[in-house]
């Protein structure tokens, strides 16, 4: 039984893969929102999953030296998060929170025709438009992305899309009616809407600045529900005081935007749904069970994607840092051993390889600490397939 400490409120589903409590050292940890720290990485932790697709709360680098995988669960949370984004959209189009507030002011009016009166006159106030045949631009096209991109052509709207680093699975789940831009200047351009749906790194942090808004279209809609920091504030700021951006909707409240007249924002509910955090803490929780069980690795943010069918027999998973010569190495200590090797797979990433080895009988534990004992060889682990 393997220890499994948990961290923030796990939906059951979850849960139910393993029974996880406050354990000293943990051979893995299962999380949300808690912010770990690198004091939390002991001796005998091998994983760590996210319960979401942002790992910020993770110090990943910390775990990848020390040999720890990091998992996370991307698309789990997409549908919750297309739907919050649908949402935004129609409020952007239609004033329906003014609306609603404006109505809610006449609760002390008890006369119904006194009451309609004043609705009648005052409606045109909080006139909108249609989104059927506006233009919407979605950067970053990938498991949330695309789901928005169908959404919005299912509404009608001319779909531009932008995505440099998009994957093959992604490529196509994409609807073929999605304009492909080549660069970011000419989607802002063209949009009436524009939604951001791309990973919070070095090269987005910041994308949207004071440069890249010019591209705009006057008074045009930005759409950010992916990170704050994907948005410069203060250029942002300008951008809405002289009209080229008309409205900003956000899920991330930061101090200067909050209570801006042409501003909307909601306290991070993109993954706040229950079907969201079921599936999250599922997926989550499957990806943890399999590689403590099979060595098996889905969904990493720091190591590679390596998945082999057990085949009987005994398997051996061994982390190692990327430099030349490891394979060889391992295979010379099992081939002294006279270990016969039925299958194997060895994958890198960064600075970090990972091995699946099987073989046909149990490895003695002096062979274990023979590879344990190569340099650069972070951890070795057994398993019975």
């Amino acid at each position: 039984m393997y220890k499994i400490k948990t961290f923030n409120q796990i939906a059951v589903r979850g849960l139910e893969r393993f029974s996880g409590s406050e354990i000293a050292d943990p051979q893995a940890i299962l999380l949300r929102s808690h912010k770990l720290e690198n004091t939390a990485l002991t001796p005998n932790l091998l994983a760590v999953a996210r319960a979401g697709a942002g790992t910020n709360n993770v110090p990943v680098d910390a775990c990848t030296e020390h040999g720890i995988v990091v998992f996370n669960t991307p698309g789990a949370n997409a549908n919750s998060v297309k739907e919050l984004v649908l949402a935004a959209l129609l409020i952007a189009a239609r004033d329906v929170v003014g609306g609603i507030g404006y109505v809610s002011s006449l609760k002390d009016v008890s006369d119904e025709a006194e009451l309609n009166r004043l609705v009648e006159a005052e409606k045109k106030r909080f006139k909108g438009r249609e989104l059927y045949g506006k233009s919407l631009g979605v950067v970053g096209l990938g498991a949330i992305g695309s789901l928005v991109a169908k959404a919005a052509l299912d509404l009608g709207m001319d779909v531009l899309g932008y995505d440099p680093a998009i994957s093959v699975d992604s490529a196509w789940r994409l609807p073929a009616e999605v304009q492909r831009m080549e660069n970011l200047p000419s989607l802002f351009s063209r949009a009436d809407f524009v939604t951001l749906h791309v990973p919070l790194m070095a090269e987005t942090q910041g994308m949207i600045n004071e440069n890249s808004l010019r591209s705009f279209q006057p008074g045009s809609v930005l759409l950010n529900f992916a990170r704050q920091p994907i948005v410069d504030t203060r250029a942002l700021t300008r951008a809405l005081e002289d009209g080229q951006v008309g409205l900003y909707i956000a899920d991330f409240p930061v101090p200067g935007l909050t209570g801006h007249p042409n501003v909307r924002l909601t306290p991070h509910l993109g993954a706040s749904t229950e079907e969201a955090e079921e599936n999250c803490a599922v997926m989550a929780a499957n990806q943890l069970v399999s590689f403590l069980e099979t060595g098996n690795i889905q969904n990493s943010v720091n190591f590679p994607a390596v998945s082999l069918e057990p085949g009987g027999g005994f398997r051996l998973a061994v982390t190692n840092r990327n430099v030349p010569g490891m394979l060889g190495q391992m295979t010379s200590v099992l081939a002294d051993q006279q270990i016969n090797v039925v299958d194997m797979l060895n994958r890198s990433r960064g600075d970090v390889a990972y091995n699946l080895i099987d073989v046909v009988d149990e490895p003695a534990p002096a062979l274990i600490e023979e590879i344990c004992a190569i340099e650069s060889v972070m951890n070795v682990r057994e398993f019975e397939m």
